[in-house]
């Protein structure tokens, strides 16, 4: 950050009352400066190059340039942590917000609105936390259609450890922030006829479960769907967890439960990937992507412990290395590999069973 301990906001949104109440959230926070206002993404663009803010609050639906295209010149050319701010929860403008993500932004929320005066106090507390935290996130040059470089695996990620033994059954999933995007890296490489389901708990806003659903359905092969309380899983399909609950697996059944007192991160992919261990032993795949903090680390070290076979995402790929570095640093990956790797190997293992 550029102005000592503050954190130095920029606001682009075409709202006045939208920028009204993100100004008034972020100043009452005495770490958080608002060094600007844009009122459409041509002004994000210009604002972004000349006031070098430390995070941009983006709305999608902008007049002149709306904030996907600014997204993508920033990204491009002053790279800068972006959370996407979105009225759209539902239909084709959540599914611009995720296009956002996969082109740079790190997360979404949901645009405050003069309905929601009443619950202020909450959503100011949310949205600062996500400020604080995605504000000191290294982001790098993000050009759109830019292939991604060939990333080796680190020296001495992977183990020779006996994974042969049992049919793969299952894979399960976990990521938070950068998440979007590589589920979708990964999903979007598995074949159509995957023989086993996927799970994922994947850190989310509430109610962006469902468009993130159809943003990664519609690019995928395979089916993406909302999990549902007692769903019964099938092969071909990933599952997303829900928001505001812990997902488990009992075999081929969803279960929701209550998240634990003071849980930060909702839905858990300790949780996830600990009922997985329970159920499926080495019969499951675990994977950890992208994220901040330190959850999955030890519920892949679980499911390592069964014999199951780990991946962690790499460093290079990684918009956070929090979560996939917990992980490694736990002994609970038997693999590291770039994003764009990890698909292929779920292919081999399943395929090796």
């Amino acid at each position: 950050m550029t102005g000592g301990d503050t954190i130095r906001v920029l606001i682009a949104d075409d709202s006045l009352v939208a920028r009204e109440m993100l100004s008034q959230i972020l100043a009452s926070d005495p770490a958080i400066e608002v060094v600007g206002i844009a009122r459409n993404g041509q002004e994000a663009v210009e604002a972004v190059a000349r006031l070098k803010p430390d995070l941009v609050t983006m709305d999608i639906h902008m007049p002149v340039m709306d904030g996907l295209e600014a997204t993508e010149r920033i990204m491009a050319f002053t790279p800068t942590p972006i959370l996407v701010v979105s009225s759209s929860v539902y239909g084709e403008g959540m599914g611009r917000a995720f296009d956002a993500l996969a082109i740079g932004a790190l997360e979404v929320i949901k645009k405050p609105e003069p309905k929601d005066w009443a619950a202020l106090d909450a959503i100011g507390r949310d949205v600062i936390r996500r400020v604080k935290i995605l504000s000191r996130v290294k982001v790098i040059t993000h050009v759109r259609g830019r292939r991604s470089p060939a990333y080796g695996q680190q020296p001495g990620a992977e183990r020779d450890v006996d994974r042969s033994a049992g049919a793969v059954s299952l894979v399960a999933i976990g990521s938070s922030t950068g998440g979007p995007s590589a589920l979708l890296n990964v999903l979007g490489r598995l074949p159509a006829d995957l023989t086993v389901p996927v799970v994922i708990a994947q850190h989310i806003a509430d109610g962006f479960v469902p468009g993130l659903a159809t943003w990664l359905d519609a690019g995928c092969k395979i089916k993406v769907a909302a999990a549902t309380e007692g769903g019964v899983l099938e092969p071909g399909t990933a599952y997303l967890a829900a928001t505001g609950s812990n997902m488990e697996v009992d075999g081929r059944t969803l279960r929701f439960t209550v998240p634990k007192p003071g849980q930060l991160y909702i839905p858990s992919a300790d949780t996830l990937f600990e009922s997985v261990a329970l159920s499926y032993s080495r019969r499951a795949v675990g994977v950890l992507l992208t994220g901040m903090g330190a959850d999955g680390a030890r519920g892949l070290l679980s499911m390592h412990h069964k014999g199951a076979p780990t991946i962690a995402q790499d460093e290079a790929t990684s918009t956070v290395w929090g979560m996939p570095k917990a992980a490694i640093d736990a002994g609970a990956a038997d693999k590291v590999l770039p994003v764009h790797e990890i698909a292929e190997e779920i292919e081999r293992l399943v395929s090796a069973g």
